[in-house]
C-alpha cells in the first residue's frame, strides 16, 4: 500500500516529498536520502539514530493484538470509527471522494483497520515507532500503508495532506497533527480517564491514570484547533479471564516498572474472572 502513498508522504528531516523508484522501495527524497521499504511491507521514515527502545517490544504487540482480537475494548474501538464517519459527514465528503485517515500511534492497526472497513473511499496511513507493530499494521488492511516514524518529531507526511487524524491512547504532537490537516480538518483523540482498569491498576501497584491528562491536551489543543461538541465518556465493564488479564497488562508501558517476578505474583492474586471497568474521553477537534 506504500505504492499508493507517494503524495501523501515527506522526508522525515525536511519535508521535501517522496518518490518510489520501483515497487517494494526504497523511498527517496528531493534531499537524496533515502528509506528503506521493509519485505513486510512497512516503511522506515525516521532520521538516522531513532531510539528503538521507545517502541514496543514484540511481546507487548502479541499481548496487545491478542487482547484487541477477543473484542474487550470493542465499544472504544466502534466510538472512534463513528467519531470519524461524524467527522467526515460533517464535512459534507461525497462518499465517491477519496480521504485519508492517518492513525498516529497505530500499533497494530486495530482501530483503523475497523474504522476503514467502514468508510470505503478512505485510505490509511499507520504510524507506529515499533517496528514489531509494524510488521502486523503492513497486513492490517488492503487500503492501509504503515511507517515507522518518531511521533515525538516532524511527520512523515506533507502539509495538509490528511483529512482525519486519530491518536489513541498515544502520545499526541499537536504542532504536527495541525501541520498535516488542512482548515476544517479533524482530530480524534481517545485518551483513557480517571478510573480506567483501577481494579487492575490498584492491586498491581500500576499508576492511575492522571486526571489532568484529557484537560492537559483541551487546554494545549486551543492554539490549533476547536472543540467540536463535548468529550464523550466512553466507559463499560469488561470480564476478564486470567489469560486476558495477563495479556492487557503485558500490553501496557506502565507495567514495565514493576519487577517481573513481584509483577507475576500479585497478577496470581487476582481473581479469575474479574470484572474491570474501561473508562476513556474521547474529543473531536476541528483544525482552525
Amino acid at each position: 500500500m506504500i505504492d499508493n502513498l507517494t503524495d501523501v508522504l515527506a522526508d522525515p528531516v525536511d519535508g521535501t516529498a517522496l518518490t518510489l523508484d520501483a515497487p517494494g522501495g526504497p523511498l527517496r527524497s528531493a534531499a537524496g536520502r533515502t528509506f528503506d521499504v521493509a519485505g513486510t511491507g512497512y516503511a522506515v521514515l525516521t532520521p538516522a539514530g531513532l531510539d528503538e527502545s521507545l517502541g514496543d517490544s514484540e511481546d507487548m504487540v502479541t499481548a496487545r493484538e491478542t487482547f484487541l482480537s477477543r473484542g474487550h475494548f470493542a465499544p472504544f474501538v466502534e466510538a472512534v470509527t463513528a467519531s470519524v464517519v461524524q467527522a467526515l459527514d460533517d464535512a459534507e465528503v461525497p462518499d465517491d471522494q477519496q480521504v485519508t485517515i492517518l492513525d498516529a500511534g497505530a500499533g497494530t492497526g486495530f482501530y483503523l483497520a475497523h474504522t476503514l472497513d467502514q468508510v470505503e473511499q478512505a485510505r490509511g496511513v499507520g504510524i507506529d515507532v515499533s517496528t514489531d507493530a509494524a510488521n502486523l499494521l503492513a497486513q492490517a488492511h488492503p487500503r492501509l500503508g504503515a511507517l515507522v516514524a518518531d511521533l515525538a518529531g516532524r511527520l512523515p507526511v506533507r502539509d495538509a495532506s490528511v483529512d482525519v487524524i486519530t491518536s489513541v491512547f498515544a502520545p499526541v504532537n499537536l504542532p504536527e497533527f495541525a501541520r498535516a490537516l488542512p482548515p476544517g480538518g479533524r482530530l480524534i483523540v481517545l485518551t483513557p480517564a480517571p478510573g480506567h482498569l483501577d481494579e487492575l491498576r490498584a492491586p498491581l501497584g500500576i499508576d492511575l491514570v492522571d486526571a489532568a491528562l484529557t484537560e492537559d491536551i483541551r487546554r494545549a489543543a486551543g492554539e490549533f484547533f476547536a472543540e467540536v461538541g463535548q468529550p464523550r465518556d466512553v466507559a463499560f465493564p469488561m470480564t476478564l479471564d486470567q489469560e486476558s488479564i495477563a495479556n492487557q497488562v503485558a500490553m501496557s508501558p506502565s507495567a514495565r516498572a514493576i519487577n517481573p517476578d513481584e509483577l507475576h505474583e500479585r497478577l496470581d492474586g487476582l481473581a479469575d474472572p474479574m470484572t474491570v471497568t474501561a473508562h476513556g474521553l474521547l474529543l473531536t477537534l476541528r483544525r482552525r
